[in-house]
């Protein structure tokens, strides 16, 4: 039984729990290692996988060639705005800024491609305008469809045990395991870890969690760990938003990720990632 379940992010619908083990459990294991934290085995971890709700029926590989006028109004839209600011101001050397709000319509098909090509700069080649608008859908769709949403919390409780002590969550995945840990006081979850997290986007996502922002029951730790320059994670402090009432706050870590700020991996292997999951299992 596994005592750290890792809960993946967006886009890993064509994928798997195994086939994403093989990555995650090496790259957690060596975040161990770096921090000098006691070794686990790679059974000792477990992925929660969620991504095959997202895959549309018979689709037998990645066919959604989105392009920017598949951006809808409304939450995408401004989700694709919010990054693009989010990108000017990290390096405004290499992403101009969107034009001043009131001046646009955001959802037209010239300013989404515009901020598409904006938010790329800062992105590997690999992030393609169709996969960055596979994420705004895919984080569209868990916020506002409660049938989807109650399939992916079912998907990982089922992966959390008694011998679960910590959750560690990436992008979307934060989100999830922030509300499967709400909805379940009773599991044996002594930390939580959050990498990337979008859980602090005001009005977008923090006023869509359910139950709004609040410390999880029984959680004894909670490390927000996020790039500096990642453009999903738009607020990369958490402590102001999630405390205990004693006045406990999640601890924020800020890294660096390379020209991968965003993906999973480099954050796995991070020194203080490695940290939090060991203290997590400590009694």
């Amino acid at each position: 039984m596994a005592k750290v379940v890792v809960v993946h992010g967006i886009g890993k619908q064509y994928l798997g729990p195994h086939t994403l083990h093989g990555g995650v459990a090496p790259a957690l294991l060596d975040g161990m290692k770096v921090a000098g934290a006691p070794q686990l085995r790679p059974t000792d971890i477990e992925v929660a996988f969620y991504g095959h709700w997202f895959r549309p029926p018979g689709a037998k590989s990645d066919s959604h060639a989105w392009t920017h006028h598949d951006v809808t109004d409304g939450f995408e839209a401004e989700l694709l705005m919010a990054m693009w600011q989010e990108a000017a101001r990290i390096a405004p050397d290499r992403v101009p800024p969107p034009a001043p709000a009131g001046t646009t319509k955001a959802a037209t098909p010239q300013t989404v491609q515009r901020a598409l090509h904006a938010i790329s700069r800062l992105l590997p080649s690999r992030f393609t305008d169709r996969f960055l608008i596979g994420i705004l859908k895919q984080v569209r769709h868990y916020l506002t469809d409660d049938e989807t949403r109650a399939r992916v919390q079912r998907s990982v409780a089922e992966s959390v045990t008694d011998d679960t002590r910590v959750l560690v969550a990436h992008s979307l995945g934060s989100v999830i395991a922030y509300e499967a840990l709400c909805a379940h006081p009773e599991w044996p979850v002594r930390a939580l870890v959050t990498l990337g997290s979008p859980l602090g986007i005001p009005r977008l996502v923090l006023d869509r969690l359910r139950p709004s922002a609040t410390w999880p029951p029984g959680l004894r730790d909670w490390t927000n760990i996020c790039d500096r320059a990642d453009v999903v994670a738009l607020t990369k402090q958490l402590s102001p938003l999630f405390t205990t009432p004693d006045g406990q706050a999640v601890v924020d870590v800020l890294i660096d990720n390379g020209s991968h700020a965003h993906d999973l991996v480099p954050h796995l292997t991070a020194a203080p990632t490695g940290a939090a999951v060991a203290a997590g299992l400590l009694p």
